[in-house]
């Protein structure tokens, strides 16, 4: 794709509106309603909505910007606001300030507290004063409900200690600056973290490994306009419209698509700050980069520990939560050509292999038409079907993805509660018999605590298969 680096006119260009009619972004943090709009305003909106933002959140820093906010919002479809006021401002703070701001949250578009938080590289209000506007901030969320948006600067300790106190653990850390300790820490709360502009800078180093560390459950995007302009425009006012670089640079640091991107924050605000409407039935097939993934089923035979469908009902933003299986009519609807992917995935939020049929004839039928054939699986098909199906594989699967997951009995049993006691030994077995009717075989493990990835590493070799260690917390 290519993006458009000439400034105002991009609303003409042809890039961006086909952007705009595939994918869909969510500002979570501007502020359209600074005096930087006043001369185009109208204009600023109407290139947002043709670069595929589809809503923006225009953010309170103090009581003039937060009631233009209120204002704005409630003049257009797809904007909302927060209300609240910026640590500089602190010291301006009074009570009649406080019950200003609530009487806002009961404003149809008021979907956030904040921004609030701690600033301690300008000192513009002194840092107590600071600290007591914050905790009256977070109250005030936890009285409304509404989630809290976060601004912290060279003040995590103080940042991290008030949040915990406060017993809030519903909003976002936004233009996040701070460490992957600082990262770990935020997100053990419950928030989300946000990635704005500086991202796409060449030095920004530890900003690069932020993108690639936080889970997609907690990743949002902004602009923070005004301020932080992405590259290429650098130096220039920054608007909604430039998103999608940001988007674009943290897509490629994750290795995904701009797609992926767009689709998994757009979620995450949505579910964030309550707009918009969410997916309200499991995808039969989605695409993760160049494979397509068959979601066959929700029925598994262990219980993982770490296992995603524990917390969430997504993988790179797709809900994969099924109402019903789907018919091999259905899958073949959905994969259209097999030969315009680099493989068709049968996997799901269960144990593909549980539907040994469907699989079997949906992977001929693949293959009849030049596709590529993958199956991710837990490795207890024999458990199951009570017999050895590994021959009947053979032919038309070209590779398997076996999870290990343990380097013995006992901490399989602990990390995967198996439904089979005897669920290891017939892992290994499966690995051992399948090698010899499935041309690629690998096993996988997941980095989690308890277990020994160089055992797991030397079972492989054993084997003679491929391993890849699988990070905690990252699917898809």
């Amino acid at each position: 794709m290519t993006l458009n680096n000439s400034g105002r006119e991009d609303q003409e260009d042809p890039s961006r509106r086909a952007l705009s009619s595939t994918l869909s972004f969510i500002d979570t943090h501007c502020h359209i309603e600074m005096e930087e709009f006043d001369l185009d305003r109208e204009e600023v909106v109407v290139r947002s909505r043709a670069a595929g933002i589809e809503s923006l959140i225009t953010i309170g820093a103090d009581i003039e910007g937060t009631l233009k906010g209120v204002d704005l919002a409630e003049r257009h479809d797809g904007i909302y606001c927060s209300v609240g006021i910026h640590p500089h401002d602190a010291k301006d703070f009074t009570e009649g300030t406080y019950r200003l701001l609530r009487d806002l949250t009961g404003k149809a578009k008021v979907v956030a507290i904040g921004e609030t938080g701690l600033d301690y590289h300008y000192d513009h209000s002194p840092r107590d004063t600071q600290k007591k506007v914050f905790e009256q901030h977070l109250a005030l969320a936890g009285e409304t409900g509404l989630p809290v948006v976060i601004h912290s600067r060279e003040a995590d300790s103080d940042t991290l200690q008030i949040v915990r106190t406060s017993g809030i653990t519903n909003g976002v850390f936004h233009c996040f600056s701070g460490d992957r300790e600082m990262a770990e820490q935020v997100m053990a709360m419950g928030f989300y973290i946000s990635l704005a502009g500086p991202v796409t800078f060449r030095k920004a180093t530890g900003l690069h490994e932020i993108a690639r560390l936080v889970p997609d459950d907690y990743l949002l995007i902004e602009t923070d306009a005004p301020y932080l302009t992405p590259e290429p425009f650098r130096g220039k006012r920054n608007e909604p419209a430039y998103l999608v670089h940001t988007a674009a640079r943290i897509a490629e640091l994750r290795d995904i698509s701009l797609q992926d991107i767009a689709r998994i924050t757009t979620l995450n605000a949505k579910r964030l700050f309550a707009i918009g409407t969410l997916p309200d039935a499991g995808e039969i097939a989605y695409q993760i980069r160049d494979s397509l993934y068959l979601n066959i089923t929700n029925r598994c035979t262990n219980r993982c520990s770490f296992c995603v469908k524990f917390h969430s009902d997504y993988v790179k933003g797709h809900r994969l939560r099924l109402s019903h299986e789907p018919s091999e009519e259905e899958l073949k609807r959905e994969i259209g050509d097999p030969a315009r992917y680099e493989e068709i995935v049968f996997c799901g939020y269960g144990e593909p292999l549980h539907r040994l049929d469907t699989v079997k004839s949906v992977a001929q039928w693949v293959k009849s038409r030049h596709g590529r054939v993958r199956i991710n699986t837990n490795g207890h098909a024999n458990l199951i079907h009570r017999r050895n199906i590994v021959p009947e594989l053979k032919g038309i699967v070209d590779s398997i993805s076996v999870s290990l997951d343990a380097q013995d009995k006992d901490t399989y049993n602990r990390i995967c509660s198996p439904a089979y006691p005897d669920a290891f030994d017939a892992v290994i077995a499966f690995i051992r018999d399948v090698r010899e009717a499935v041309p690629e075989v690998q096993v996988t493990v997941v980095n989690t605590p308890g277990v020994d990835i160089a055992k797991c590493r030397k079972i492989a070799e054993t084997l003679g298969v491929k391993f890849r260690v699988r990070e905690l917390d990252v699917v898809g």
